[in-house]
């Protein structure tokens, strides 16, 4: 099937991953940090326009869906749950004003999963309540990337809408579990400045023991560590710092990439610091690719078309 998508708020192009291999055409995206957009625009071959704020809604291109993971900070545990207080959890809204001029036939929205609790779910149901006054049928789900064949505990929310009233509309529910054995990289090719030093390494060995090889090791402030065949969610700006494998090293950016879904062809022309902070805010591709897979599937009439798989 043939589409044509906005990727806002667009980072690396998690959104760009999955909607294309759909057979999505990219029509427009945007993305403020500069270096994310010179990864962006390496890997796909368009720059992402700058600041979504300095864009009016009629100057984007017409289009058949919309994507956006919208800034999470106001809404995370990490942040300072500040919501629409936060001048970033108003760019929400700005989400809202070219659904009103564009009139998508689908958006899908994603962000962390304590949306769903923030002021006690009063955050959630102002969005939900603001999708629905555009005519939109809403649909909201916390999904993990951990059941969608990724070897990371990552559950975010995501918001689906649909013009169509009469749509059908249900989230996936694969519970495909993915290895870590195919995301890790073979030690001996991995550069030393990822191992962790002999003393660092012998002092986490001498606190824990783990069930599980290959292993991700996770230490938290209070200085716990656990491990698990997979990884805990990655994270911005912490990921390097407190995320082991097998308690010994760090994870490479490339590693990160493979956990997010995104294929050993992307392109890192950043820095390892950028481009650890890149895959920490990205979207996992195959936890979108799904959703998007049955959104496009169950606003199609049924015809005869063929359907994206």
């Amino acid at each position: 099937m043939s589409f044509t998508y906005i990727d806002l708020f667009a980072g690396i192009g998690g959104f760009h991953q999955a909607a294309s291999a759909l057979g999505g055409k990219c029509v427009f995206a945007s993305e403020i940090d500069a270096e994310a957009a010179r990864a962006y625009a390496a890997n796909y071959n368009m720059t992402p326009y700058g600041d979504i704020t300095q864009i009016e809604a009629p100057e984007i291109p017409d289009h058949d869906v919309l994507l956006a993971g919208f800034p999470c900070q106001p809404f995370s545990i990490i942040g300072k749950k500040l919501g629409f207080d936060d001048i970033r959890g108003t760019l929400f809204f700005e989400i809202v004003r070219i659904l009103k001029e564009k009139k998508p036939k689908l958006f899908i929205l994603e962000n962390v999963k304590q949306l769903k609790t923030h002021n006690n779910g009063n955050t959630l149901k102002t969005i939900l309540k603001k999708l629905e006054s555009l005519d939109y049928k809403v649909y909201n789900e916390v999904l993990n990337a951990l059941d969608f064949g990724l070897p990371q505990k990552r559950e975010r929310i995501i918001i689906a809408g649909f013009l169509n009233k009469n749509v059908n509309f249900s989230f996936p529910n694969p519970r495909l579990r993915g290895s870590l054995e195919n995301v890790l990289e073979k030690d001996r090719v991995v550069d030393k400045k990822y191992f962790a030093s002999e003393r660092i390494a012998q002092k986490r060995k001498a606190r824990h023991k783990s069930e599980y090889f290959p292993a991700i090791w996770h230490e938290n402030k209070g200085g716990n560590i656990s491990s698990y065949p997979y990884s805990c969610a990655l994270r911005a700006g912490a990921s390097y710092n407190y995320l082991l494998v097998n308690g010994e090293r760090r994870l490479t950016p490339r590693e990160m990439l493979r956990l997010q879904g995104f294929p050993d062809s992307f392109k890192i022309v950043c820095n390892d610091t950028q481009t650890r902070k890149q895959a920490g805010n990205a979207v996992p591709v195959n936890v979108i690719k799904a959703v998007l897979c049955e959104a496009l599937n169950a606003q199609l009439p049924e015809t005869g078309q063929e359907k994206p798989s």
